[in-house]
């Protein structure tokens, strides 16, 4: 079982910015290593936040995902 330790509002701006990065991948024709680059890490972003777990956040002990339940 995989543990989710990324919340809600953490992996939406994981996926923002994963996708800011796929843009700016893309518009770098003339620069095809930094394009790789800015790709690869919008893969990692958007993995993350689809997935919610961060296996960085695992490492570190960090955990942004709340388990406790909401009052009505």
């Amino acid at each position: 079982m995989v543990i989710k330790n990324v919340g809600a509002t953490d992996a939406g701006l994981r996926a923002l910015f994963g996708v800011v990065l796929l843009g700016i991948s893309a518009s770098f024709n003339n620069r095809p290593l930094l394009a790789l680059g800015a790709g690869l890490i919008a893969l990692v972003f958007i993995g993350t936040a689809l997935f919610r777990m961060c296996p960085l956040y695992t490492l570190l002990g960090i955990d942004t995902c709340s388990r406790r339940p909401q009052p009505r």
